[in-house]
């Protein structure tokens, strides 16, 4: 019996070694905050926090500056923070949205304003992916940056992605965000009668 609590504070000692061991200071990123969930509303650092740990190299842009493409972009009275190392596309923790400019170079337009407006979505819907993506389309579709090309670009996109733990398979995402798309036409035709 004590042979063995001999034996599990010896692995306790070595995985808190460990786990010393492995720690160093990095870019800060959406992921890194233990506890949390990318897009989490509820859980995760505070923009100030964010930008403390991410050094001098991130740009906080105040709600209603950001511009994607030469067009303006809004998620309420939320900042963004635009983060090169983040290590996605972007990111949201309550109150504010993290986009990476060197994984958006080269998207189309609409599939930056995808991206922007996902992340937008986690603030309304919490950390549902899928959710986050339907927000995104129906703010495409009411806003008129989304049409059946556009969507068409967003679905290539997200296609090529093979999903994990959190996001679905882009294939599966893309069939919701077309019936999404489909919905939000019919909302907005049913709104003009």
């Amino acid at each position: 019996m004590q042979d063995g609590r001999a034996r599990i504070s010896a692995a306790l000692c070595c995985a808190l070694g460990l786990a010393f061991c492995l720690a160093s200071p990095r870019a800060a990123s959406a992921q890194d905050w233990a506890g949390s969930v990318e897009g989490s509303t509820t859980d995760g650092p505070t923009v100030e926090q964010y930008l403390n740990d991410a050094g001098p190299d991130v740009k906080y842009v105040e709600h209603g500056q950001l511009k994607i493409d030469g067009k303006a972009v809004n998620c309420g009275k939320r900042p963004t923070v635009i983060d090169a190392r983040l290590d996605s596309w972007g990111g949201s923790y309550p109150g504010y949205l993290i986009l990476n400019p060197n994984r958006l170079r080269g998207l189309a337009t609409p599939v930056k304003f995808y991206v922007y407006y996902h992340e937008c979505g986690h603030q309304f819907v919490g950390a549902t992916e899928t959710g986050a993506d339907c927000y995104s389309i129906r703010s495409g579709v009411k806003a008129g940056w989304l049409d059946g090309h556009g969507l068409d670009q967003i679905c290539a996109f997200i296609s090529q992605l093979k999903g994990d733990g959190v996001h679905p398979p882009g294939p599966q995402r893309c069939q919701l965000m077309r019936q999404c798309y489909a919905a939000a036409l019919r909302a907005k035709a049913t709104a003009r009668n």
